[in-house]
């Protein structure tokens, strides 16, 4: 078969046809639903890694407060603000990873806790679950485990 026979039985056939194209996109949309949850759930996991890692800075920040203070925290009624200068931006009180303020107990109100620090997670409400979860200062040691 010569290149002139092979035009004539299949024709002038440069681009796709509308089901190929059809096909191609929804090949390429069912590969960015997978793709994006995995990189939606990555994102909730490195917002919550985020915010404990803010924690533990406003607790350094706390620590440094009860060294100059005769080893007492701030009180509830002051709040993080009573140590912002000690806190690593000094004289800001971080917000955690989804731009909530953290909740500040002093004394604890969950056991022996000196102070508590709380996130509210994604969602800025009291309890929720996965990324919707609250991250508690007293508990981020069993949560790393």
């Amino acid at each position: 078969m010569n290149a002139h026979s092979f035009h004539r039985v299949l024709g002038d056939r440069r681009g796709m046809t509308l089901v190929e194209i059809m096909v191609v996109i929804t090949i390429i949309v069912s590969l960015m639903a997978v793709l994006s949850v995995t990189v939606l759930s990555r994102l909730a996991d490195a917002q919550r890694d985020q915010t404990k890692i803010q924690i533990r800075q406003v607790e350094q920040g706390l620590q440094m407060y009860a060294m100059r203070h005769k080893g007492r925290f701030p009180a509830t009624s002051d709040g993080l603000a009573a140590a912002a200068k000690y806190m690593p931006k000094s004289g800001e009180v971080p917000k955690d990873a989804w731009g909530n303020e953290f909740q500040y107990f002093s004394p604890g109100t969950h056991g022996d806790h000196e102070y508590e620090i709380i996130s509210l997670g994604r969602d800025g409400k009291e309890g929720g679950e996965d990324a919707d979860a609250d991250i508690l200062s007293w508990a981020l040691d069993e949560e790393e485990e």
